[in-house]
């Protein structure tokens, strides 16, 4: 099981290349946190999700300044653009160390509202690597 400090260093690993520049922190980021939205939107909502991201923002912003930007903003379901504008602003470092932070104050917070199994179960999909590949496809003969 993945612990609360793991969490967003097992995504990244598998999401992000390594040296990646700061854009591509952002693209790896907003694209682990659309796949966030798709696998908890059909149990808790879009608001739902929406509260665990604001939740995560306002505990953050204290740590990372740079937050308070989006943290008073309206943010709408299934849109990452205004954290992919933050986040390629910075350091490559930073745009790293500020998604994890993120990442792993909602999984804290998810699970400590629904627990750490049901968590898992429901985020399965996060944590498999995309696929480069075509799919494999069956050959009748």
């Amino acid at each position: 099981m993945k612990t609360k400090e793991k969490f967003a260093d097992s995504i990244f690993a598998q999401r992000c290349p390594k040296n990646a520049s700061a854009s591509q922190v952002a693209d790896a980021a907003c694209t682990i946190w659309h796949d966030i939205n798709t696998a908890l939107s059909p149990v808790i909502g879009q608001q739902g999700v929406v509260a665990l991201i604001k939740r995560s923002l306002h505990l953050q912003h204290i740590c990372y300044p740079v937050l308070k930007t989006i943290h008073g903003s309206k943010i709408l379901p299934a849109d990452f653009s205004a954290l992919h504008t933050l986040l390629i602003k910075e350091t490559t470092t930073n745009a790293v160390l500020i998604n994890n932070a993120l990442l792993n104050t909602f999984y804290e917070l998810l699970t400590n509202l629904i627990g750490t199994s049901l968590t898992h179960q429901l985020l399965h999909v996060v944590f498999v690597p995309p696929s480069n590949g075509a799919p494999v496809q069956d050959i009748l003969s």
